[in-house]
């Protein structure tokens, strides 16, 4: 079989690692891939936002397969354009899509469907969206609406900080048109949790658990970032969680989304916080998260393949999901001063026993030397029988991967060993 990836950053080097375990694969393009991606895969320097010339390339190359991991050739359509040339795809279409690429459309789904998630309001008028600040409770939550690389959650402790997020947002354009209209949402408390979940649009069968740490600084300080590590699975995602959640939260939405006659086919991330009183959706991704992806498809034993082949063909609830009963820490390599600013084009070298264990984000190929080219550049997976020695064997791994300016968080995974103690 012929596959194309879309996509070119850790997650996609996971996902690519995965489905090259499946004996039928002859080929793997990633469309544009990376320099790390290149020692797996045949990269193509097709944008993964050039839907045309994706599809141009699949036809072309006769692809027997296609996933498209990204936000936005999901939201812009792309698994759309691909089947339309008859070539099958895993991930959702466009309508879809929807229920990542707009705040206010998966805010309003879980109003209408009954599905917990915290109280909000939504404006597109900003002397409205102020004048609503002024008694607002504090802390508070401004989200843009659409896609804006993860970063458009601000949480504001003050009034003020609020108020400025919202001018930053609909005034300044700091996520462009994605902040043309914002919901300010309830702060909830509780710990929170990834589970990212494979479905058909009738069946859904979750992914283990993940816990992701989202600051630039230890102790959890410092600006939001893409993500600086996950382990998996979470400690607070207990089975009675799970159950709660599966028949609270998860089919719920995937009948509001057929009876809103969009049905959802591919990966669907539920962003969980375990409130005093019960989960709550905090956001939905209509694609694997990223890094959450480096810690789960290590933890797969079933074929990545034939699972998402189930999704698009509708045979999931016959497809075996099966997870190692085990645990994993991925440590992300960032650039100093990520995610501001940070210098790039220095060497990255691995040892052959970190590179086996290591999915490359940042980096490109240059005169045959991969060098850095973004603020994530790696990210290292471990596994082992505890969640202890998992932390510690990513560690030691990470140690294998060098580069100038290379940057780490030392505490991945202690929240989670505080909570299982």
């Amino acid at each position: 079989m012929k596959l194309l990836v879309v996509g070119g950053g850790g997650r996609e080097h996971a996902i690519i690692k995965s489905l090259k375990k499946n004996p039928s694969v002859e080929t793997i393009y990633a469309l544009p891939g990376n320099g790390g991606i290149a020692a797996d895969a045949t990269c193509v320097a097709i944008g993964a936002t050039d839907i045309e010339k994706i599809v141009e390339f699949a036809v072309g190359n006769a692809i027997d397969y296609a996933v498209v991991a990204p936000d936005d050739p999901l939201v812009l359509g792309c698994v759309d354009a691909l089947e339309a040339k008859g070539i099958p795809c895993f991930g959702p279409r466009a309508n879809a899509a929807i229920i990542e690429g707009s705040k206010v459309f998966s805010k309003n789904l879980m109003k209408k469907y009954g599905i917990p998630t915290a109280e909000y309001e939504v404006f597109e008028d900003m002397a409205a969206a102020l004048k609503y600040l002024e008694t607002a409770p504090i802390p508070t939550v401004i989200k843009a609406d659409g896609l804006a690389l993860g970063k458009g959650v601000i949480i504001a402790q003050t009034r003020e900080e609020a108020m400025t997020a919202v001018r930053d947002m609909m005034e300044g354009g700091i996520f462009g048109k994605s902040g043309s209209r914002v919901v300010i949402e309830e702060f909830l408390t509780g710990p929170e949790v990834s589970v990212l979940a494979f479905t058909d649009g009738n069946c859904v069968k979750p992914m283990v658990s993940s816990m992701d740490h989202k600051r630039a600084g230890d102790n959890d300080i410092g600006l939001n970032t893409g993500g600086m590590g996950t382990v998996a699975p979470n400690p607070y995602y207990t089975a009675d969680v799970a159950e709660r959640c599966m028949q609270e939260i998860f089919l719920p939405t995937i009948a509001a989304m057929n009876a809103e006659g969009r049905t959802f086919k591919g990966c669907l991330y539920f962003g969980l916080m375990l409130t005093p009183k019960d989960p709550k959706v905090i956001e939905y991704n209509c694609r694997f998260g990223d890094p959450e992806t480096q810690v789960v498809l290590p933890l797969l034993e079933s074929d990545l393949l034939t699972i998402m082949q189930a999704t698009t063909n509708g045979t999931l609830a016959e497809t075996e999901v099966k997870f190692a009963d085990k645990h994993a820490c991925c440590v992300i390599l960032a650039s100093s001063g990520y995610p501001t600013a940070y210098k790039k084009g220095y060497e990255i070298t691995m040892t052959s026993e970190a590179a086996a264990a290591t999915f490359v984000a940042g980096a490109k190929l240059d005169g045959g030397k991969l060098v850095t080219s973004g603020g994530r550049v790696t990210g290292t997976t471990a596994i082992a029988d505890s969640l202890e020695a998992a932390i510690k064997e990513a560690y030691r791994l990470s140690d294998g991967v060098q580069f100038e300016n290379a940057y780490r968080r030392s505490d991945i995974g202690q929240r989670a060993l505080q909570a299982l103690k």
